[in-house]
């Protein structure tokens, strides 16, 4: 929970830095647009208060004369140069000029479009004439914002009295490039710190919390009592020295338990077979019979097998149990394990005159364990023959289902009680089997699952639901 919760208050802090930087785009390409607007007005102010202080020196009869204006202003349009300035090459004025008279007609106009225009009805014209700092932005193309030209104007006076208006405009279309390349920058810049967030948000998740959550998931295996491998963690230092240290820590912890139970349930199944032979020991002192004797000799032989039984089970169990993954793993055939299984149980077989069938294709084939697939075969195999009754049939199939391998194993026997379903699977938990006096060690199944286990598979035990009755095995393995 607190690692979904912290993956959470990352991907937020990722979200509101990445709306932080998306705001800071706006801003920054906003005021860049207003910033060199605002540079070209600065310097657009300047030129008309200049060029109506040229045109005031010549006023003669109180009438504007603006033949020194137009003749330089002709001669800087036709002036070819080059300026290099900052990424944009310049050759020619990109600023005009036209003067208007007191009654707002446009007496010149460097040029040439509004010459003899009645300018009166414009904003720089009008706020010039009341000596109020005039200043508009039009578009020469009404559906083109690009198309602006900004207008300076100023008044030009004689003897204090505003006789004519001067105005200084430039298409905003010149200093667009400067705009476009710092855009491009801004752009460039606020997509690499992007890029960086989202590689950083991606490495945490990668590096850091995916091999967390897996850590978290091997360890609540273990909680559960399953006995996972080790995960993949991938390269990263950190967690992998935590996943070793959980890794020796649990064989640590494992070791000591599992030493301490297996000892509690070996002294614990001992007592009973110990009990019968002390007994029996202690009576064939006296004398009696030759028959009763002969009793208590097979009942101490029997008890001495059932001991060894139990030890050689629990052992083979251990070394599973001990098991984190597969050491020898190769391609098994089970069609071919399967046949040797069949030679090697014919004379058990036929003693109840069973039939076993066998269907796998040949070429079937699994990765794993070949000893171990065939002990939890023959396992299986041997339960069906104890419970199996005479002239029946015990069939072994097995076939891949969605990239699965599903092996079953049915007899036609009596089938499990409903009360010892849930626990078939427990060390020494064994069902009597029928017309045998020998008793099972109950660890036959215990070994069959944690075999099966190791092989990241799984296996059930059911009754068939059918009028013959039985027991279906089904392993499923990847």
């Amino acid at each position: 929970m607190n690692i979904r919760l912290t993956r959470l208050i990352v991907l937020i802090m990722a979200l509101v830095t990445s709306g932080g930087f998306l705001m800071l785009y706006y801003y920054l390409t906003t005021d860049l647009d207003n910033q060199t607007f605002q540079a070209t007005e600065e310097s657009l102010v300047d030129t008309a208060y200049i060029l109506a202080g040229v045109v005031e020196s010549e006023i003669t009869n109180n009438t504007i004369q603006t033949q020194t204006l137009e003749t330089a202003l002709t001669n800087s349009h036709a002036k070819s140069f080059t300026a290099k300035i900052y990424q944009l090459n310049k050759t020619q004025v990109g600023t005009h000029v036209y003067v208007t008279d007191h009654s707002g007609i446009a007496i010149y106009d460097s040029k040439g479009n509004f010459t003899g225009q009645d300018m009166s009805q414009f904003n720089d014209v009008i706020r010039a004439q009341q000596d109020i700092y005039a200043a508009r932005s039009s578009r020469e193309i009404e559906n083109d914002p690009s198309s602006s030209v900004l207008y300076i104007a100023t008044p030009i006076k004689h003897q204090g009295n505003t006789i004519g208006t001067l105005t200084v405009y430039k298409s905003q279309q010149d200093v667009r490039p400067f705009i476009t390349s710092r855009r491009k920058w801004i752009t460039l810049s606020i997509t690499m710190i992007a890029v960086g967030i989202i590689v950083f948000t991606i490495a945490v998740f990668t590096w850091i919390f995916r091999p967390i959550g897996k850590l978290t998931d091997y360890a609540n295996a273990m909680t559960r009592g399953e006995r996972p491998g080790p995960p993949m963690l991938g390269r990263g230092r950190e967690v992998n020295t935590l996943g070793n240290a959980l890794t020796a820590m649990r064989e640590s912890l494992d070791g000591k338990s599992y030493i301490e139970n297996y000892t509690q349930i070996l002294t614990h199944e001992l007592k009973s077979p110990l009990a019968a032979i002390r007994g029996s020991a202690e009576l064939l002192q006296e004398d009696m019979p030759e028959s009763q004797r002969e009793k208590f000799l097979t009942n101490i032989r029997n008890e001495t097998n059932r001991s060894q039984r139990i030890i050689d089970g629990l052992l083979k169990l251990s070394h599973l149990e001990a098991q984190s993954q597969l050491i020898q793993k190769s391609p098994v055939n089970l069609s071919k394990i399967t046949d040797q299984l069949q030679d090697s149980y014919t004379h058990r077989l036929e003693a109840k005159n069973l039939n076993f069938e066998i269907i796998i294709p040949t070429e079937l084939e699994i990765i794993g364990d070949k000893n171990l697939l065939l002990a939890v075969i023959a396992n299986l195999l041997e339960n069906a023959i104890h419970f199996a009754p005479t002239k029946s049939t015990i069939t072994l199939t097995a076939e891949i289902i969605d990239d699965e391998t599903i092996i079953t194993l049915t007899d036609q026997g009596p089938g499990i009680p409903d009360y010892a379903l849930p626990r078939v699977f427990e060390r020494f938990y064994s069902i009597s089997k029928p017309n045998s006096a020998q008793k099972s060690s109950g660890l036959g199944l215990s070994f069959v699952k944690e075999a099966i286990e190791l092989h990241q598979g799984t296996i059930t035990l059911e009754n068939r639901l059918t009028p013959e009755s039985g027991t279906v095995a089904c392993i499923t393995l990847p």
